[in-house]
């Protein structure tokens, strides 16, 4: 435990941080599985889910929660396996 009362701020905005980047990348996790699930079933809301997540995964590269390459991947890797299923 730390003596010194910046670091004592800190702990306590470094707990803080940890919950709100948990909660963005659980949404970012549910999302991607709401749009992978809608890719294998070949849902008529596809391309809307497939929207969210992207739009999910870029929020959460803005706001330093992802790496932007990790950001480019998932987003790649969704959209390979989104035209897959369509051919």
């Amino acid at each position: 435990m730390p003596n010194i009362k910046s670091q004592k701020d800190r702990v306590v905005q470094a707990k803080k941080e940890a919950l709100h980047n948990k909660a963005i990348k659980s949404n970012l996790k549910t999302v991607t599985k709401q749009a992978n699930a809608a890719i294998e079933a070949g849902a008529e809301n596809r391309d809307a889910a497939i929207r969210t997540a992207v739009s999910a995964i870029d929020k959460a590269k803005s706001k330093g929660v992802l790496h932007k390459n990790t950001a480019a991947r998932k987003i790649s890797r969704m959209a390979k396996r989104a035209n897959k299923a369509q051919a």
